[in-house]
């Protein structure tokens, strides 16, 4: 990935956030089944997309500051500094791998991993706020399905955005 100057990656960094925070807090579902009132929501498609196409820098911030705002602002404050560092370290593998990387394999395997550190580190979370660690297993299914949906919809849509990335950088350096 080529560096690019600080207005640019603040600029798209502070974007990013905004989306992750959107698609987070408007476009979900609430599960009333689980014991711990799960939610399954989009927030991982921008997310996972701004980590493949701007790195591991944007998709760390993106990705914990983004759906940490969410817990703050939607009073599920006591996960907001768990989902601070899962999140943000799921934006970051993305990133760093398809900094590396750019194949369609490459990307599945980054969104794997993502699905791995939400599906683990969400589960010591809950342990910790919950007292338990039976209660957790709960969440496991919905954030299989999150994750799911998300990389359904961003391996369709990751293509046609990463040349526009590409034509609009090009612009911005020139």
């Amino acid at each position: 990935m080529k560096k690019i100057n600080h207005t640019y990656f603040l600029t798209v960094t502070a974007i990013s956030i905004a989306l992750v925070y959107v698609f987070t807090a408007f476009i979900n579902i609430r599960l009333p089944l689980v014991a711990n009132g799960g939610l399954i929501h989009l927030g991982n498609v921008p997310l996972f997309i701004v980590a493949m196409l701007y790195g591991k820098k944007v998709g760390a911030l993106a990705g914990g500051v983004g759906m940490g705002f969410f817990d703050l602002l939607s009073g599920w404050t006591v996960w907001a500094p768990f989902t601070l560092v899962i999140v943000g370290l799921m934006g970051y593998t993305i990133g760093s791998i398809c900094e590396k990387h750019s194949s369609y394999s490459a990307k599945i395997i980054s969104m794997t991993l993502a699905c791995a550190i939400k599906i683990i580190g969400y589960y010591f979370a809950e342990s910790i706020i919950y007292g338990n660690f039976l209660v957790p297993i709960s969440s496991i299914p919905g954030n299989l399905v999150q994750i799911g949906i998300a990389s359904i919809i961003v391996i369709t849509v990751i293509e046609p955005l990463s040349k526009a990335v590409s034509r609009l950088n090009a612009t911005v350096s020139a």
